[in-house]
């Protein structure tokens, strides 16, 4: 099996000032840097379907609404090094046209560059997804491609 398609391609960050977000077409990744020797039992991570609120050490992080909804049981946190949170959330509308502008609805918004190449990155997701046999880790795309690009299902075969 092949490794999945945001690795083969890398992934489109948003800078955050704790750290970065980056989606696929399924999930949301946050990474959180967090100070080098953190413990677990030093975390306190809620995930709910359309909230996530992060605290290190009794500090809140991260605390909001999210920017669309998930699914809140499979959401997971892990502490990687002690030094970085990463939270993958799973969206639940797992398409190209729900490209999410910012993690939150009241922030970390990403900028019309970023944006516009997360948006790219999710098209070419699909179009992976889409056409299994072929590799579109290394395409450029440019055209229509925002909402998820051109729609090609009602085409006969």
């Amino acid at each position: 099996m092949s490794a999945p398609f945001e690795e083969r391609s890398g992934v489109v960050p948003c800078a955050t000032p704790w750290g970065q977000w980056y989606q696929t077409l399924e999930e949301v990744f946050i990474e959180v840097q967090v100070p080098p020797g953190t413990r677990a039992q030093d975390i306190q991570c809620g995930l709910q379907s359309r909230h996530v609120a992060l605290a290190v050490g009794g500090r809140d992080i991260l605390k909001g609404k999210l920017f669309d909804s998930t699914i809140a049981d499979e959401g997971t946190w892990t502490l990687e090094d002690r030094k970085m949170v990463r939270i993958v959330l799973t969206k639940t509308k797992r398409d190209a046209a729900n490209c999410w502008t910012s993690l939150l609805e009241s922030g970390y918004a990403a900028d019309p560059w970023v944006q516009d190449q997360m948006q790219r990155k999710l098209t070419l997701e699909r179009f992976q997804k889409e056409n299994p046999g072929f590799d579109f880790s290394g395409a450029e795309i440019s055209g229509n491609y925002t909402k998820g690009g051109p729609d090609f299902s009602n085409l006969e075969k």
